[in-house]
C-alpha cells in the first residue's frame, strides 16, 4: 500500500523561532520529537467566480510543539532502532507524535544513513499512527515527518541556520522533500484557521455589572490619585512657567482661548529668552573648555621638549 503524500508542513512562527533558538543555544548536536496533527485542508481561492470548481483538499501536517533532548541517541540506539519505551514517558501533551528532528553543525543538508534508519523504525511502529482530521474515510498517518537543521560548512560572521523538511515513505524507503509554511496572519492561511479547533476551554468570564457602591469607591480612589498628580504637576509647572496656573492653561482651549492669547504669547517669549540665555551659557562654557585644552596642549609640548633637551 502506498503512503499518503503530504502537500506541505505548517508550523507557526513562534514555534519555529523557539526551535531555532533552542538548537542554536545547545553546546552540541541534539535531536527531539515533533507533535501536532494531520488534516485535510481545502485551499482558499479567494475568487468571485461562483462557477469555478472547488480545488482538491490538501493533506497538511501541522507542527504544534516539540521536545528537545540534551544529546543524540536519546530514543534510539546507534543502529537507528527506536526504543518505544523511551517515547511514551515523554509523550505528555495532548497532541500525538508526528515525527522527529535532528540538529547538527557544519554538515550537508541531507539525511544520513542513521537518520534514515530512525525514520524507518519510527514510522513502522503501529501504535504511534494517528488519525487524519477532516478525512472522509478512516485512515491513519504514521509519524514519518523529519526536520533537519544544519549550519553552513564555512564559518560566517552572521549566525545562519538552514533547515529542510522531509516525509519518509516506507513503501519506497526514501525521503521525500516537503515544503514548509510558516503560518502567519493573512489570506493565504485562511484554511488553517478554518480547520482550527481549541485544545483547551476558554476561562469563565464574569460579565455582571459591578455594584454602585463599588463604582463609587473606585471613583473616589481615582479622584484622590488625580488630585495628588495634579498637585505634583502644578509644582513642576510653576518652576517652568513662572506662575502660570493650570486653570489658566485649561482656558486656552475652547471658546475663551481668544482672551488669553496674550498670556500665552508672553509665556512663549519668556521661554525663548530662557533658551537663549542657556545657549549663551553653553557657548561660553565650550569656549572655556577649548581654551583649557589648548593650554594643556602647550604645557604637554613644553614638558616633552624639556625632557628631550635633557
Amino acid at each position: 500500500m502506498d503512503d499518503l503524500v503530504l502537500q506541505k508542513i505548517a508550523i507557526s512562527g513562534p514555534t519555529m523561532a523557539s526551535m531555532i533558538q533552542c538548537l542554536s543555544s545547545s553546546p552540541a548536536d541534539v535531536d527531539g520529537l515533533l507533535f501536532g496533527h494531520v488534516t485535510y485542508i481545502a485551499p482558499s481561492t479567494l475568487s468571485d467566480d461562483y462557477a469555478q470548481t472547488s480545488p482538491d483538499s490538501q493533506l497538511v501536517a501541522t507542527i504544534s510543539s516539540f521536545l528537545s533532548f540534551p544529546s543524540l541517541l536519546s530514543f534510539y540506539d546507534s543502529l537507528g532502532r527506536v526504543d518505544s519505551s523511551r517515547l511514551f514517558p515523554t509523550h505528555l501533551n495532548h497532541n500525538p507524535l508526528i515525527g522527529w528532528f535532528s540538529s547538527r553543525r557544519k554538515t550537508p543538508l541531507r539525511p544520513s544513513m542513521r537518520e534514515s534508519s530512525v525514520a524507518r523504525s519510527l514510522s513502522s511502529l503501529p501504535n504511534l499512527s494517528l488519525p487524519i482530521q477532516n478525512a472522509d474515510f478512516n485512515s491513519l498517518f504514521a509519524p514519518c515527518i523529519f526536520l533537519l537543521f544544519t549550519t553552513p560548512l564555512q564559518d560566517q560572521f552572521i549566525q545562519t541556520n538552514q533547515y529542510r523538511a522531509f516525509q519518509f515513505q516506507s513503501s519506497k524507503l526514501c525521503f521525500n522533500p516537503v515544503s514548509i509554511d510558516i503560518v502567519n496572519i493573512g489570506p493565504a492561511f485562511r484554511g488553517h484557521y478554518g480547520s482550527f479547533s481549541p485544545t483547551s476551554a476558554l476561562p469563565f468570564l464574569n460579565c455582571e455589572l459591578r455594584r454602585v457602591m463599588a463604582m463609587n469607591e473606585d471613583r473616589n480612589e481615582e479622584n484622590l490619585i488625580g488630585m495628588k498628580q495634579t498637585a505634583k504637576d502644578q509644582s513642576e509647572l510653576d518652576m517652568c512657567a513662572e506662575g502660570m496656573q493650570i486653570g489658566r492653561l485649561n482656558r486656552l482651549i475652547g471658546p475663551e482661548a481668544v482672551n488669553y492669547t496674550a498670556g500665552l504669547e508672553d509665556l512663549y517669549e519668556k521661554m525663548l529668552s530662557k533658551i537663549k540665555s542657556l545657549a549663551r551659557l553653553v557657548e561660553a562654557s565650550s569656549a572655556k573648555v577649548l581654551e583649557q585644552e589648548n593650554h594643556n596642549r602647550k604645557l604637554r609640548y613644553k614638558v616633552a621638549r624639556s625632557a628631550g633637551v635633557e
